[in-house]
């Protein structure tokens, strides 16, 4: 990965960004730093200014792994477009597939609060966002064995889920569920924007990086590791910095696709 605040990773940036570029952003660990309690997130007031700003702008899309509800009211805006659980919810046209989803997730938790021990003596928190599940372990005494647990439960799920490694969490999927990358090529089609600048920070956010696409342009929050992105940020604290420098730039492309929010309010 290239660090985007180097000459090349701005000379990318100042080359890719037009009125016709599409800003998708994840939402935990990108937008927001991460905490120990996902209820208790927090996008800092600097970053949340200039993204809204950015909203009026642009054509702008969260993709996040929680439910729409539940980051919309982290968001404390509307963006054009809000995709939730990994994708799987919140696409156009795709709303009887939702319901299907819905049944399978309530299925698989009741077979994993059967098989997985109680959160009050284990620190294993079973989130049912409707259309996906997340089981996480961050707060357990031993997360090494809690994740080797957790991991043979899913193996006995039926049906057999989709599953994308988080931090400190497993996510489960129907396994016809759209994932990230399939979800933002969607939105791009039904936009027409031809291009798409996309921040993400772990697991969920690869299936993004992974395109082969030149219309995509795939930034990491956080240079350590491995990843498919082919630029990254330092840390969560630069997304401020980054927005910016998107704003600046949006205002040197005046118009673009107007505003209008899409799906349920």
């Amino acid at each position: 990965m290239i660090y985007l605040f180097s000459e090349t990773g701005q000379a990318a940036l100042r080359s890719f960004v037009d009125r016709s570029t599409l800003f998708a952003f994840d939402l935990d660990g990108t937008l927001a730093p991460i905490v120990a309690d996902p209820a208790r997130i927090e996008i800092p007031k600097e970053t949340k200014e200039k993204l809204i700003d950015l909203n009026r702008m642009a054509t702008v899309a969260i993709i996040s792994g929680r439910s729409r509800t539940d980051a919309r009211n982290h968001l404390g805006f509307t963006p054009r477009f809000l995709i939730g659980n990994h994708g799987a919810e919140g696409l156009p046209g795709r709303e009887k597939q939702e319901e299907e989803f819905r049944g399978q997730c309530i299925k698989w938790q009741k077979q994993l609060e059967r098989f997985l021990p109680l959160a009050s003596e284990s620190g294993i928190l079973i989130e049912n966002k409707g259309m996906t599940l997340s089981v996480h372990y961050r707060r357990t005494s031993n997360q090494e064995a809690a994740v080797m647990n957790i991991l043979e439960v899913i193996g006995q799920l039926k049906p057999f889920p989709k599953r994308i490694p988080g931090k400190c969490v497993e996510n489960l999927l129907p396994a016809e569920a759209p994932r990230k990358g399939e979800a933002l090529l969607q939105i791009m089609r039904h936009t027409g924007c031809p291009k798409a600048l996309f921040v993400g920070d772990d697991a969920t956010d690869e299936d993004v990086f992974r395109l082969d696409h030149d219309s995509i342009l795939g930034i990491r929050v956080g240079c350590e590791g491995s990843s498919l992105a082919a630029y990254c940020l330092k840390d969560q604290k630069e997304m401020s910095d980054l927005l910016g420098r998107m704003v600046s730039l949006k205002n040197l492309y005046p118009g673009g696709i107007p505003f209008e929010p899409y799906g349920p309010p």
